[in-house]
């Protein structure tokens, strides 16, 4: 019996962890739980996980729900997603550091397109810290993510 809470529990992780960093949004620390984009990225791209792809879709589309930017994130996500597939020049399940780089490439031009669509000194500042915050948490995210999957 354990032994099945404690699978199911590794199983879970990702699915979990979206929905746990979508539901705390929060203006300042994060907006719109814009957060979740982190192991929405990494399981979808680093680690595949099976039939995530259509979950990842859906979050994305609930973060520009809350995030009022009329499908922004979800039509980014899949032409990330469709890039990825059609590429035959690097393998982001083999880069090393979680792909971190590819990370805030994905992130920080996505932040970059919603900066400059209502550019201002204060969306500036604020797209500036969310870049560095979601940079400064992704590698302890991914971190927890492998340790729950027993994945080291």
């Amino acid at each position: 019996m354990k032994d099945n809470i404690i699978k199911f529990l590794r199983d879970a992780t990702p699915w979990l962890a979206v929905i746990i960093l979508w539901r705390l949004s929060n203006a300042f620390w994060n907006p719109a739980g814009i957060l979740a984009l982190i192991p929405i990225f990494y399981c979808s791209f680093v680690r595949p996980v099976p039939y995530f792809t259509a979950y990842a879709i859906l979050f994305c589309f609930l973060i520009d729900y809350k995030f009022e930017t009329l499908a922004f994130w979800t039509a980014w996500y899949c032409l990330f997603y469709a890039i990825n597939g059609f590429q035959t020049f690097f393998d982001l399940t083999k880069i090393d550091r979680a792909a971190i780089h590819i990370f805030i490439a994905f992130f920080g031009v996505g932040m970059l397109v919603l900066l400059f669509a209502n550019f201002s000194f204060i969306v500036m500042l604020e797209t500036l810290w969310i870049i560095l915050w979601a940079g400064l948490l992704y590698i302890p995210m991914v971190r927890i993510i492998k340790w729950a999957q027993n994945d080291r």
